[in-house]
């Protein structure tokens, strides 16, 4: 009777077990992923806002790690085991995919960069006069990104060099190593003026909108900033996944506009 019993037990726990996973909500992984993505410092604040919707929709969770592009591109390539890169350019996904070290075909512009001329001070830039202000150079400092390392530092340098300020701004200008800490430098007044990203100037985080003026895309090359997916996540479901959240949910994509990004090409 106990043999007879025991093999009955087992087989309503075999019965149990398979109704559990035929219960399973359909398209959702049975163990959440981790997804460990490098992000450019520009992106940091759509990322964690990304995050809990990503977690919602898949029951994955992000980890995210947050620097200047060219600061995480050399952490790739010195083994830096992360899953995805958000750069804040293409040049630096392009060469890791040319190098080895993401994986071919997985690369695609998942935001345009936008620039502005900001201040805290709600009087400092009149309603376009950003250009004028910075060339009658009433200011100590105007505080940049790194045009070597930070893409949104190119771009400002290339903007300046429209206006035919470049050169003569020399004296004046302080640079942090990516827009993150431009904005930082503006924001507790060691710089006047900082050409920033435009999401920090659009983020809900920043108190004092002050004034800014909104560069025109034609003043630089367009900043598209491209997403890749590193070797080590190449059999990562959850990686893939994100990545494909980002290049079509409707959710991902108003998260990014409304952060004052184009969305794509």
């Amino acid at each position: 009777m106990n043999a007879c019993f025991r093999s009955a037990r087992r087989g309503w726990l075999f019965a149990a077990l398979a109704l559990l996973v035929s219960l399973a909500p359909v398209g959702r992984p049975a163990r959440a992923g981790t997804v460990l993505v490098a992000v450019a410092a520009n992106f940091a604040e759509a990322a964690q806002r990304l995050a809990p919707v990503f977690r919602r929709e898949t029951g994955d969770d992000i980890v995210i790690t947050v620097g200047s592009t060219g600061k995480l591109y050399a952490q790739i390539v010195n083994g830096a085991p992360y899953d995805i890169l958000l750069a804040a350019d293409q040049r630096r996904p392009r060469l890791l995919e040319e190098g080895g070290q993401a994986v071919a075909g997985t690369r695609f512009t998942y935001a345009t960069g936008q620039l502005s001329l900001w201040s805290p001070d709600p009087r400092a830039i009149a309603p376009g006069q950003g250009p004028a202000l910075l060339a009658r150079g009433g200011f100590r400092h105007l505080a940049i990104a790194n045009p070597a390392l930070a893409p949104y530092g190119a771009a400002a340098r290339q903007t300046l060099e429209r206006l035919g300020l470049w050169r003569g701004l020399q004296g004046r200008l302080v640079m942090g190593q990516n827009v993150g800490q431009v904005f930082s430098m503006v924001a507790t007044g060691n710089a006047e003026l900082g050409i920033i990203a435009r999401s920090y100037a659009l983020s809900p985080r920043n108190t004092t909108p002050g004034s800014r003026w909104d560069i025109p895309a034609d003043m630089h090359a367009p900043i598209r900033q491209d997403a890749v997916l590193l070797k080590p996540a190449a059999d990562n479901a959850a990686a893939r996944a994100f990545l494909a959240f980002l290049a079509g949910d409707p959710a991902a994509r108003a998260v990014i506009r409304g952060l004052g990004y184009g969305v794509g090409r």
